[in-house]
Protein backbone atom coordinates (compact mmCIF):
# COMPACT_ATOMS: atom_id res chain seq x y z
CA UNK A 1 0.00 0.00 0.00
CA UNK A 2 3.22 2.38 0.00
CA UNK A 3 3.73 2.39 -3.22
CA UNK A 4 0.00 3.00 -3.98
CA UNK A 5 -0.25 5.98 -1.67
CA UNK A 6 3.13 7.30 -3.29
CA UNK A 7 2.18 6.90 -6.60
CA UNK A 8 -1.17 8.71 -5.99
CA UNK A 9 0.66 11.44 -4.15
CA UNK A 10 3.26 11.88 -7.10
CA UNK A 11 0.52 11.93 -9.49
CA UNK A 12 -0.60 14.61 -7.85
CA UNK A 13 2.41 16.65 -7.38
CA UNK A 14 2.98 16.32 -11.09
CA UNK A 15 -0.56 17.16 -12.36
CA UNK A 16 -0.09 20.09 -9.71
CA UNK A 17 2.49 21.39 -11.94
CA UNK A 18 0.28 25.02 -12.48
CA UNK A 19 1.83 25.65 -16.07
CA UNK A 20 -0.42 28.08 -17.09
CA UNK A 21 0.48 29.99 -14.13
CA UNK A 22 4.18 29.96 -14.19
CA UNK A 23 4.19 30.56 -17.61
CA UNK A 24 2.23 33.94 -17.89
CA UNK A 25 4.14 35.37 -14.62
CA UNK A 26 7.38 34.48 -16.78
CA UNK A 27 5.78 36.25 -19.69
CA UNK A 28 3.34 38.72 -18.31
CA UNK A 29 4.90 39.52 -15.10
CA UNK A 30 1.41 38.51 -13.77
CA UNK A 31 -0.49 35.44 -13.06
CA UNK A 32 -3.35 34.69 -15.87
CA UNK A 33 -6.00 34.01 -13.56
CA UNK A 34 -6.04 37.71 -13.32
CA UNK A 35 -7.14 37.94 -17.41
CA UNK A 36 -9.69 37.11 -19.59
CA UNK A 37 -11.40 34.22 -17.86
CA UNK A 38 -9.50 34.43 -15.02
CA UNK A 39 -8.27 30.37 -15.81
CA UNK A 40 -5.66 28.97 -15.34
CA UNK A 41 -5.85 26.82 -19.00
CA UNK A 42 -4.60 26.90 -22.33
CA UNK A 43 -7.41 28.65 -23.62
CA UNK A 44 -7.23 31.47 -21.56
CA UNK A 45 -3.55 31.70 -22.38
CA UNK A 46 -4.12 31.72 -25.81
CA UNK A 47 -6.92 34.71 -25.57
CA UNK A 48 -4.52 36.38 -23.43
CA UNK A 49 -1.42 35.95 -24.65
CA UNK A 50 -1.21 34.24 -28.05
CA UNK A 51 -1.08 30.59 -29.76
CA UNK A 52 2.67 29.91 -29.01
CA UNK A 53 2.54 30.22 -25.34
CA UNK A 54 -0.85 28.24 -25.18
CA UNK A 55 0.28 25.74 -28.00
CA UNK A 56 3.46 25.00 -24.83
CA UNK A 57 0.66 24.45 -21.93
CA UNK A 58 -1.22 22.42 -23.37
CA UNK A 59 1.45 20.33 -24.39
CA UNK A 60 3.29 20.06 -20.91
CA UNK A 61 -0.31 20.09 -19.23
CA UNK A 62 -0.59 16.40 -21.65
CA UNK A 63 2.78 15.38 -20.95
CA UNK A 64 1.59 15.76 -17.25
CA UNK A 65 -1.15 12.99 -17.65
CA UNK A 66 1.07 10.87 -19.89
CA UNK A 67 4.13 10.78 -17.32
CA UNK A 68 1.42 10.12 -14.59
CA UNK A 69 -0.05 6.69 -16.34
CA UNK A 70 3.56 5.51 -18.30
CA UNK A 71 6.52 6.06 -15.48
CA UNK A 72 5.08 7.41 -12.04
CA UNK A 73 2.51 4.05 -11.92
CA UNK A 74 5.36 2.17 -12.29
CA UNK A 75 6.54 2.76 -8.80
CA UNK A 76 7.18 -0.04 -6.53
CA UNK A 77 8.48 0.20 -3.04
CA UNK A 78 7.08 -3.41 -2.02
CA UNK A 79 3.99 -6.09 -3.40
CA UNK A 80 0.89 -3.57 -4.60
CA UNK A 81 -2.49 -5.57 -4.52
CA UNK A 82 -3.76 -4.00 -7.37
CA UNK A 83 -3.56 -4.54 -11.18
CA UNK A 84 -1.52 -2.66 -13.56
CA UNK A 85 -4.33 -1.23 -15.30
CA UNK A 86 -6.16 0.15 -11.56
CA UNK A 87 -2.58 1.56 -10.49
CA UNK A 88 -2.42 3.42 -13.90
CA UNK A 89 -5.84 4.74 -13.32
CA UNK A 90 -5.41 5.96 -9.70
CA UNK A 91 -1.49 7.89 -11.10
CA UNK A 92 -3.58 9.09 -13.84
CA UNK A 93 -6.89 10.49 -11.62
CA UNK A 94 -4.44 12.06 -9.55
CA UNK A 95 -2.49 14.16 -12.02
CA UNK A 96 -6.18 15.35 -13.44
CA UNK A 97 -7.40 16.48 -9.39
CA UNK A 98 -3.85 18.07 -9.29
CA UNK A 99 -4.50 20.17 -12.60
CA UNK A 100 -7.88 21.14 -11.86
CA UNK A 101 -6.84 21.86 -7.72
CA UNK A 102 -3.23 22.23 -7.54
CA UNK A 103 -1.37 23.02 -4.59
CA UNK A 104 0.58 25.28 -6.15
CA UNK A 105 -2.03 27.99 -7.38
CA UNK A 106 -3.72 28.08 -3.98
CA UNK A 107 -5.77 25.13 -5.70
CA UNK A 108 -7.43 26.92 -8.18
CA UNK A 109 -6.14 25.55 -11.56
CA UNK A 110 -7.58 24.46 -14.63
CA UNK A 111 -10.44 22.36 -15.98
CA UNK A 112 -8.27 19.15 -16.43
CA UNK A 113 -8.88 19.01 -20.09
CA UNK A 114 -5.26 18.81 -21.15
CA UNK A 115 -4.00 16.73 -18.50
CA UNK A 116 -7.69 14.38 -18.63
CA UNK A 117 -6.06 13.80 -22.77
CA UNK A 118 -2.69 13.26 -21.64
CA UNK A 119 -3.97 10.20 -19.15
CA UNK A 120 -6.41 9.12 -21.84
CA UNK A 121 -3.68 8.74 -24.97
CA UNK A 122 -1.47 6.62 -21.97
CA UNK A 123 -4.18 4.49 -21.40
CA UNK A 124 -6.85 4.18 -24.39
CA UNK A 125 -5.41 5.75 -27.47
CA UNK A 126 -7.93 5.16 -30.19
CA UNK A 127 -10.61 6.81 -27.94
CA UNK A 128 -8.46 9.62 -26.84
CA UNK A 129 -7.70 10.43 -31.05
CA UNK A 130 -11.15 10.23 -31.66
CA UNK A 131 -12.39 12.34 -28.97
CA UNK A 132 -9.25 15.08 -30.14
CA UNK A 133 -11.11 14.41 -33.47
CA UNK A 134 -14.36 15.69 -32.44
CA UNK A 135 -12.61 18.56 -30.22
CA UNK A 136 -10.69 19.82 -33.47
CA UNK A 137 -13.88 19.38 -35.55
CA UNK A 138 -16.38 20.89 -33.14
CA UNK A 139 -13.85 23.87 -32.02
CA UNK A 140 -13.59 24.31 -35.59
CA UNK A 141 -16.67 25.19 -36.42
CA UNK A 142 -18.29 26.68 -33.46
CA UNK A 143 -15.07 28.81 -32.23
CA UNK A 144 -16.17 27.84 -28.63
CA UNK A 145 -13.74 25.57 -26.98
CA UNK A 146 -15.96 24.81 -23.82
CA UNK A 147 -18.67 22.82 -26.37
CA UNK A 148 -15.44 20.88 -28.10
CA UNK A 149 -14.40 19.97 -24.57
CA UNK A 150 -17.97 18.85 -23.23
CA UNK A 151 -18.51 16.44 -27.01
CA UNK A 152 -15.16 15.52 -26.57
CA UNK A 153 -15.43 14.40 -22.73
CA UNK A 154 -19.44 12.49 -23.86
CA UNK A 155 -17.46 11.11 -27.01
CA UNK A 156 -15.00 9.01 -24.58
CA UNK A 157 -18.05 6.09 -23.22
CA UNK A 158 -19.44 6.31 -26.42
CA UNK A 159 -16.58 5.15 -28.33
CA UNK A 160 -15.31 2.61 -25.75
CA UNK A 161 -19.29 1.06 -25.52
CA UNK A 162 -18.70 1.00 -29.94
CA UNK A 163 -15.54 -0.58 -29.82
CA UNK A 164 -16.83 -3.54 -27.29
CA UNK A 165 -19.62 -4.42 -29.32
CA UNK A 166 -17.25 -4.81 -32.53
CA UNK A 167 -15.68 -7.28 -29.98
CA UNK A 168 -12.42 -5.24 -29.26
CA UNK A 169 -11.04 -5.70 -25.58
CA UNK A 170 -11.75 -3.28 -23.63
CA UNK A 171 -11.42 -4.02 -20.31
CA UNK A 172 -14.81 -2.41 -18.12
CA UNK A 173 -12.47 -0.72 -15.58
CA UNK A 174 -11.95 1.68 -18.90
CA UNK A 175 -15.24 2.54 -19.47
CA UNK A 176 -15.97 3.22 -15.77
CA UNK A 177 -13.20 5.79 -15.83
CA UNK A 178 -14.35 7.20 -19.17
CA UNK A 179 -17.45 7.98 -17.41
CA UNK A 180 -16.04 9.35 -14.16
CA UNK A 181 -13.79 11.35 -16.77
CA UNK A 182 -16.44 13.01 -18.37
CA UNK A 183 -18.92 13.46 -15.38
CA UNK A 184 -15.77 15.48 -14.18
CA UNK A 185 -14.85 17.59 -16.92
CA UNK A 186 -18.75 18.55 -17.35
CA UNK A 187 -18.27 19.58 -13.53
CA UNK A 188 -15.35 21.63 -14.28
CA UNK A 189 -17.01 23.59 -17.21
CA UNK A 190 -20.56 24.02 -14.88
CA UNK A 191 -19.82 27.87 -15.34
CA UNK A 192 -19.52 27.04 -18.95
CA UNK A 193 -22.65 25.41 -19.38
CA UNK A 194 -24.56 27.85 -17.91
CA UNK A 195 -23.08 30.46 -20.33
CA UNK A 196 -23.68 28.24 -23.21
CA UNK A 197 -27.78 28.01 -22.11
CA UNK A 198 -27.54 31.64 -21.46
CA UNK A 199 -26.05 32.30 -25.45
CA UNK A 200 -23.19 34.35 -23.15
CA UNK A 201 -19.84 32.07 -23.82
CA UNK A 202 -17.05 33.47 -25.52
CA UNK A 203 -15.70 32.32 -28.80
CA UNK A 204 -12.16 31.42 -29.37
CA UNK A 205 -10.29 34.73 -30.62
CA UNK A 206 -6.74 35.85 -29.68
CA UNK A 207 -6.06 38.53 -28.11
CA UNK A 208 -2.38 38.74 -27.11
CA UNK A 209 -1.86 40.20 -24.06
CA UNK A 210 -5.13 42.71 -24.76
CA UNK A 211 -7.42 40.58 -21.90
CA UNK A 212 -9.04 42.81 -19.22
CA UNK A 213 -7.58 42.75 -15.90
CA UNK A 214 -9.46 41.53 -12.90
CA UNK A 215 -10.33 44.30 -10.38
Amino acid sequence: MVSVLLIIVLGYLAGSIPTAVWTSRILLKDDIRNYGSHNAGATNVFRVMGWKPALFVILVDMVKGVLAVLLIAKIRLGEVPFSVSLIQIMAGVAAILGHIWSMFAQFKGGKGVGTAFGVLVALIPVPALIALGIWILTVFITRIVSVGSILAALSLPVTILIQRNLNDRVPDLFLWISILLAGLILFTHRSNIGRLLRGTENKLVSHSKSGSPRD
